[in-house]
């Protein structure tokens, strides 16, 4: 037995917010668009999800479409459905939060995409759609999670030194940061490994490298770990 909707149904899109770090500030990747609406204006990775597709399965799809980045996980940000945020309908967006180290991934825009490239967070160009808003609800959610979870180190190499921890956590939070007392707390989660290498090519004496201690993290947060700087 078949059945049709009485009312109108709105169309659904996912649209993708992925950071990075790069020359001590915050970046976002973003494509130009190759089509109308906003044919040349600089916008979010994303698309209209297919009628058998799940919600995140589309958003990685769209973003590696359009940019050629291959995440395995984003985390689900919002839904943004404000009428008239579309010119093309009633359209409705799931939007996706992902965090990515700096220089893993080789940008290839594709499909209705011209161009794909990073952006610094504090001089952006006018975005396409009411992506400005979804991106900003980005921010406060990074800035928010940063103070209770280890998702810093995402934007990260996979070594790196005390100060270059701090120099991301107070361009995230976009306010300095007493240094005794970050180094503190941070050396008090115990998280962090000593590599026993120190970084080369500085002028000041050479300072230590770090990694973090993904395993530990794992292992404490099963026991209610809470993550705290």
């Amino acid at each position: 037995m078949s059945h049709s909707y009485e009312w109108p149904r709105p169309a659904l899109t996912v649209d993708c917010v992925v950071f990075g770090a790069a020359d001590e500030r915050l970046e976002v990747l973003l494509v130009q668009r190759g089509e109308a609406p906003f044919k040349d204006s600089w916008a979010l990775p994303g698309g209209f999800v297919h009628q058998d597709e799940a919600l995140d399965v589309a958003a990685r799809r769209e973003l590696v479409e359009e940019t050629g980045v291959d995440l395995s996980y984003m985390e689900q940000l919002y839904t943004f459905g404000t009428p008239g945020r579309d010119p093309r309908g009633r359209v409705v967006t799931v939007a996706w939060l992902a965090l990515v180290r700096p220089g893993v991934h080789r940008l290839e825009p594709r499909t209705d995409a011209r161009d794909a490239a990073w952006h610094p967070v504090a001089d952006l160009p006018p975005l396409a759609f009411d992506h400005e808003r979804i991106l900003e609800t980005a921010r406060e959610r990074l800035r928010g999670k940063l103070r209770y979870k280890p998702i810093g180190f995402e934007l990260l190499p996979e070594v790196f030194t005390l100060t270059e921890l701090q120099r991301l956590y107070e361009v995230v939070l976009e306010r300095p940061l007493d240094k005794r007392n970050f180094r503190r707390k941070v050396l008090a989660t115990k998280l962090l490994i000593d590599t026993g290498q120190r970084r080369t090519g500085v002028a000041h004496r050479a300072p230590s490298l770090y990694r973090f201690d993904r395993q530990r993290h794992a292992e404490l947060e099963r026991d209610g770990y809470l993550f705290e700087v």
